[in-house]
């Protein structure tokens, strides 16, 4: 999937609708030009990131992303968990993404749909 995150289109996201959380990474947002400065506190620590650990996120930081294209796209402020370490993926989007764009998966075809503003949207993968 290729989402805008604030103004950066990304390329490796993964859309995993079994994670309760949306995942960006700190050395994603310095790419970004995002200061960790802007994390807030996040006093919850996550299980099953790391195998067999849990592991206390850097902080929490709320971003727009953005699905569609020009003529049909949905605009959403997503809550990510940012953590220290480095990812296959630029960001992870867990089932509170599909949630808040009220968004269907389906994984035997590799898309994502949604409602726009002019009908749906249908987000393709890019592999």
């Amino acid at each position: 999937m290729d989402p805008i995150i604030t103004n950066t289109r990304f390329t490796k996201v993964l859309m995993d609708g079994d994670s309760g959380l949306n995942i960006n990474y700190a050395n994603t947002l310095d790419a970004m030009g995002i200061s960790g400065a802007k994390l807030r506190v996040n006093g919850a620590p996550f299980h099953s990131i790391v195998p067999g650990k849990r592991y206390m996120p850097l902080g929490q930081i709320d971003l727009p992303v953005t699905f569609g294209y020009p003529s049909n796209f949905r605009k959403e402020t997503l809550t990510f968990e940012v953590v220290g370490f480095r990812g296959t993926y630029h960001a992870i989007l867990g089932w509170p993404c599909y949630v808040k764009f009220m968004a269907i998966p389906n994984y035997t075809y590799l898309k994502l749909k949604m409602l726009g503003p002019n009908g749906v949207i249908t987000v393709h993968t890019t592999y």
